[in-house]
Parts: structure tokens; C-alpha cells; sequence
């Protein structure tokens, strides 16, 4: 490396002068975001299993919308989410981020932070205008009105009680909160960050050409190759106006039609129907997908969650051409394996819009999803057994140097291992993570 002032630090190619001894690998930067992203009610396991080898697979029938950004994901399969000890449905989504079991008392109901929250207080909080953010569309649609299906669990370690986090459900508060000053194309931000780009050239180019009176022959050969090519750099920053910024406020889509408190207050047991709001599902979570891309590519927060509905999953999908609630074809109708994996088909449809709009947002010469980890997951892996092991989940992204394009299968290890190991991509070098009665260490062969 060539270290400069602050935290500047430049990679270099490897050298002659640098000795024969064995190289060793980059180690690659920590990643810089982190989104986790539910769906309720498991998968059809046969038919989102994917097909082949690790780095020769075919998505199965639910994934198969992802086909697009395959290279972009890492499914990782046969982990059990052994830590989800409780009520059937609310403990998966309690362990899904926490890796500790249900505890049903008056101050929370984890004995542990959810990832998201492990992250924010190291990547986010006291450095970004939010720690994270956390949204969901439809939410509290069944008995228990929102009280027990947060994912996210504050506070930070070592401050217990942990008590869940509720989302945010209003999507014209969300966008008038996050982005109702933003001033799109005039940021000074941007100015900043393209003038700090330059500067960083400026000073490589100096480094390298002071490094290269000291090389020989061969060496001097690949220095003036870097040269080159940071030259090129340099003036194609030139050509670019100083405005230009990957932060833009989404546009704001009429959501009138949709209640987001539909569901919080009722006292009916069963299924809350809202036809109107239900209906309004797709828009809203295109626009709720929106805001949290823009979210962190402003730099307003580095964490984000996404919740698509509730733990009960009692909502419509009219636009699916299905006249009942999905939790009637998990199982309250009896199991509709055919009605569910058209659901399941549907959100793989969602994550792809999410990961495209992330690969779209130019950073600086890499995109929004490169310097991410996205987290897929759910609160169990099949709907009428409520069974947790062999749990649908994916990762996606290339933060932390995160391997994707590839399918990893595990001998039914536990959850909880791959959760430190989402830390560990973040720096953080732990190597157990929630209840470490269901944590054996780190997974191998992410990375």
C-alpha cells in the first residue's frame, strides 16, 4: 500500500522489490451497507432450490426472476434456524436477525440486537443523518396487530432490555421525512466528493511517480501501466460536471388509495380486510423500495430493513388474480403449494427490481450494490409445517469481498453462523453471534 495523509491508502500491483515470499491475498475493504429483506411464510423449498453445481446452477422456478442478477447472488442453503425457539411463526422472525429465542416479557422479546441494529452502531450511527431505517408495506394484517412481528431489535450490545423496533408504515411521511428538502442536481455533496475523487488521483500520481525512481526495469514497467490508467481516470472526471450525484429524491406516486395503519387498531381476530390497500401493495412497495435505495445512496443511513407485510400474511393479492389471503393458501385453506409459489414468484420479482435499481447507482466507478450486503430471508421455510430447517435465503452484493454467482450448501448447520458471518464483513471480527448455544463459528466459503 502507499499511505498518505488521513486515511488515504492506495494498493499497489505486486513488485519485485517487494520480495519472492508468497504473496498474500488483498484482504478485501469491509462492506458499507447493509439491507435485510423479508417475506413472510417460507418458500416452496423444491421449487426455489436451484439445480447444478456451486458456480454451474440453474434457479429454480421461484428465483428464476433473479436469472438477470445470478452473478450478483450467493443462495445459501441448508441452514436451520435452530435458535427459533417459541411461537411457531413470531420466534423465526424474532431469531431471523437475532439468532436468541422468543422471550415473551413486558420490555421486549429478544435477548439479543438484530444484526441491522450490531451494524448501524458500526457503520451508521453517529455518522449517517438516520443509524438505519426500517420500512414495511402492509404491515400488522392479523390478531396480532403489529405487536409481535418486528425483525429489528434494539438497542445496541451490552444495553439490555432489547425491545423490538416498529417500521415505519406511512410512505408520504417516510418521503417527506427523508428526502422533503432534498434539492435534486445541486448538492454540494457531490462537488465534495468528485473534488475529493481528484484529490486522491493527484496524490497516487505523485506517489507512484516518486516510488518509481526507486524500482527497477520491470517494476518501472508496471508503475507506468498504473500511471496510465490513472491519468485516464483523472480526465474522464475531468468531463464530468461537478453536479453530478447519484442521490436524487424517487418520485413520490400517489399512494391515497392505501391505509398504512389498516390492521394497527382492530379488534377483530382474524384477517383485516382492506381491499383498497391491499391493491395498492405493488405500488407502495416499488415506492418503499425507492426511498431505501435513495436512502443510502444519499448517505442518509448505511442500514436499512424492508418487511413485506407481517408474520400473519393475512393480505390479498389482487393483482396475482387470488381471491384469498396468503396465509389461507399457506395453510388456513389447507396447503396450496401451486397458489403459494406464484406468491413466492412474485416477491423473487420484487428482490430483483431492489438489486437492479442498488446496481444502477454509480458510487464512484462501482456501484451501490458492490459495496453492499443485501440479506433475503423469512421466518421459516415451509408453510404448513412451519418447519425451520433448510431456510430459503439469499445474499447478494459485493461488500466485504462477498463471492457471488454461486449456490452454497451447508450440512444443516446453524443460522446463527451465518450471521457473524454477515458481521465479519463488515470487520467485524467476532466469531460467535446470539444465543451461542446455536452458534458453532463462522461459515466458510463466503468469501
Amino acid at each position: 500500500m502507499l499511505r498518505g495523509a488521513g486515511a488515504i491508502a492506495v494498493a499497489l500491483p505486486w513488485l519485485e522489490i517487494m520480495g519472492t515470499e508468497r504473496p498474500a491475498r488483498a484482504q478485501p475493504a469491509p462492506a458499507r451497507r447493509f439491507l435485510a429483506v423479508y417475506t413472510p411464510g417460507g418458500t416452496v423449498i423444491d421449487r426455489w432450490r436451484p439445480a447444478g453445481t456451486e458456480t454451474s446452477f440453474t434457479l429454480g422456478p421461484i428465483l428464476a426472476p433473479l436469472a438477470p442478477v445470478q452473478d450478483r447472488l450467493l443462495v445459501v442453503d441448508g441452514l436451520d434456524m435452530k435458535s427459533a425457539v417459541g411461537e411457531q411463526h413470531q420466534s423465526g422472525i424474532i431469531a431471523w436477525l437475532t439468532g436468541t429465542p422468543q422471550e415473551r416479557t413486558s420490555s421486549g422479546y429478544g435477548s439479543g440486537p438484530s444484526i441491522d441494529q450490531v451494524i448501524a452502531s458500526r457503520i451508521s450511527a453517529g455518522q449517517k443523518a438516520k443509524a438505519s431505517i426500517q420500512l414495511a408495506v402492509r404491515w400488522a394484517t392479523g390478531k396480532s396487530h403489529g405487536l409481535m412481528t418486528p425483525m429489528n431489535i434494539a438497542n445496541f450490545e451490552d444495553t439490555a432490555p432489547y425491545s423490538p423496533i416498529q417500521p415505519r408504515l406511512d410512505p408520504v411521511e417516510i418521503f417527506t421525512e427523508l428526502f422533503g428538502t432534498l434539492n435534486p442536481g445541486a448538492s454540494n455533496d457531490a462537488a465534495l466528493r468528485l473534488a475529493r475523487k481528484r484529490s486522491i488521483l493527484d496524490f497516487v500520481d505523485r506517489r507512484y511517480a516518486a516510488l518509481s525512481a526507486r524500482l527497477g526495469a520491470a517494476d518501472k514497467q508496471k508503475i507506468d501501466q498504473h500511471l496510465t490508467k490513472i491519468r485516464e481516470i483523472e480526465q474522464r472526471l475531468g468531463s464530468t460536471p461537478a453536479t453530478t450525484s447519484a442521490c436524487r429524491a424517487p418520485d413520490l406516486v400517489d399512494t391515497s388509495d392505501y391505509n398504512p395503519s389498516a390492521g394497527l387498531n382492530s379488534d377483530d381476530p382474524g384477517t383485516i380486510k382492506d381491499t383498497s390497500t391491499d391493491a395498492a401493495i405493488p405500488k407502495v412497495g416499488k415506492l418503499m423500495t425507492d426511498m431505501l435505495v435513495m436512502a443510502l445512496a444519499c448517505d442518509i443511513t448505511a442500514v436499512g430493513t424492508l418487511q413485506w407485510s407481517d408474520t400473519e400474511a393475512k393480505y390479498t393479492l389482487p393483482w396475482l388474480k387470488l381471491t384469498e389471503n396468503h396465509h389461507f393458501y399457506q395453510e388456513m385453506g389447507g396447503y396450496r403449494p401451486a397458489e403459494c409459489e406464484l406468491i413466492y414468484t412474485w416477491y423473487s420479482e420484487q428482490h430483483l427490481y431492489l438489486l437492479q435499481e442498488m446496481e444502477k447507482v454509480d458510487m464512484g466507478g462501482h456501484s451501490l450494490l458492490d459495496e453492499s450486503v443485501v440479506f433475503f430471508g423469512s421466518e421459516i421455510a415451509d408453510p404448513p409445517t412451519h418447519r425451520k430447517t433448510n431456510m430459503p435465503f439469499l445474499l447478494a452484493g459485493g461488500g466485504g469481498g462477498l463471492r457471488t454467482g454461486r449456490w452454497v450448501q451447508y450440512p444443516s448447520f446453524p443460522h446463527n453462523n451465518l450471521l457473524v458471518s454477515i458481521l465479519n464483513l463488515f470487520g467485524d471480527t467476532r466469531t460467535t453471534f446470539g444465543d451461542p448455544r446455536y452458534c458453532t463459528g463462522p461459515l466458510t466459503n463466503l468469501t
